[in-house]
């Protein structure tokens, strides 16, 4: 059995889309000089960015996102414990894992180098046009904390599905028994 449950481990990520969402609407940049940011673009070489710096259009757009994510998967936490253990979470989870692991791979491989000297970076870097947008040390680290955060949720539902189901045998056994 793990040592924190699954509905834990979602619920903490609800409340922290619902956190992150909060901050992107009313300043970025306070998500942007993280000390866990900063760590982890340091250590993986991620440029840092100026677009957090002020709230934005994209960012206002960004936070309406996490907080509808956060409040959609806290509302799934309310259903019968089957649907949501079994069902909802055990296909979600595997899913989000891929898609943050590509999206984190993608920002650290096609990122620039944080020293950059002129020859190595193309002639219009620097205008959040296409994919840069993805490719900084804000952006890697939520894709990062997201896949981690998700391969936990997922193995603790593993573990939990385990479970469930023995108890649920266990409760039909001797319901036929009864019967008997």
């Amino acid at each position: 059995m793990a040592l924190i449950s699954a509905n834990t481990i979602l619920t903490s990520l609800c409340l922290f889309h619902t956190t992150l969402a909060y901050f992107f609407y009313t300043n970025p940049n306070t998500i942007a000089d993280q000390a866990l940011v900063w760590f982890l673009g340091e250590a993986m070489g991620m440029p840092q960015t100026q677009y957090f710096s002020t709230p934005s259009p994209t960012s206002s757009f960004l936070a309406v996102i996490l907080f509808l994510m956060g409040v959609s998967d806290l509302t799934t936490l309310s259903m019968p414990e089957e649907i949501w253990l079994i069902h909802y979470w055990g296909t979600q989870a595997p899913a989000r894992i891929v898609v943050f692991g590509c999206l984190t791979l993608f920002s650290y491989i096609t990122a620039p180098p944080t020293s950059p000297s002129l020859h190595h970076l193309p002639p219009d870097y620097g205008t959040a046009s296409g994919s840069e947008g993805l490719r900084n040390r804000v952006f890697f680290a939520f894709a990062f904390l997201e896949f981690l955060s998700w391969l936990w949720v997922w193995v603790t539902l593993r573990e939990e599905a385990v479970a469930f189901a023995a108890r649920k045998r266990r409760r039909s056994g001797s319901y036929t028994r009864e019967r008997s």
